[in-house]
């Protein structure tokens, strides 16, 4: 994710501390993991309070991945699971046909369903790249920047106020992941 920073022209660091996230003018909170594990390490390293604080403070926000997951309000991976609360909803497991292999993994379209400043310069239907077995399903339709579909239609991005947030990765899409990511940074 660093590089991928650095390669359109912004400076990026891991913070290790919510003091460090205090600091930074922009966050991003990627997600590797399962949901309860990632959850109990935000809280047990002060960095769920960092992550409140930022949003509240109208930082910049971008979450990633398990990052747009756990933004809302539970989880159903492994077990129901409490999330950041953020943004109201359920994440879910996709169930599908037997011909949709789970977890969704490889390319796939983004439908705009809003105009967002992070998707400025992406074109409709641009292929970004996904690795995920769930995806949420905000309360609120009103926050939905973009739809894919994978045997159905499913929550690809979501957008309120300063929070930017996506079931893609766009360190992993080649050229449409780095122009939202250069989109990210250059917001003031």
């Amino acid at each position: 994710m660093e590089k991928a920073f650095e390669h359109v022209g912004h400076r990026a660091f891991i913070a290790r501390q919510p003091e460090e996230v205090a600091k930074a003018s922009h966050v991003v909170l990627p997600g590797v993991g399962g949901f309860p594990e990632c959850m109990r390490n935000l809280e047990r390293t002060g960095m769920s309070d960092a992550v409140y604080k930022s949003i509240e403070s109208g930082k910049q926000f971008l979450g990633i991945c398990l990052g747009l997951q756990l933004l809302f309000s539970e989880s159903e991976e492994f077990g129901s699971h409490k999330g950041l609360n953020i943004l109201e909803g359920r994440v879910v497991r996709f169930s599908l046909r037997q011909e949709y292999k789970v977890p969704h993994m490889g390319w796939n379209q983004i439908r705009m369903v809003m105009d967002v400043p992070l998707l400025r310069g992406v074109p409709d239907n641009s292929f970004v790249y996904f690795v995920h077995s769930y995806h949420v399903v905000p309360e609120d339709k009103g926050i939905i920047a973009t739809l894919s579909d994978y045997g159905s239609d499913f929550v690809s991005s979501i957008s309120k106020e300063n929070i930017f947030a996506c079931q893609f990765h766009p360190e992993k899409s080649q050229e449409i992941g780095l122009r939202i990511l250069k989109n990210f940074g250059d917001i003031q």
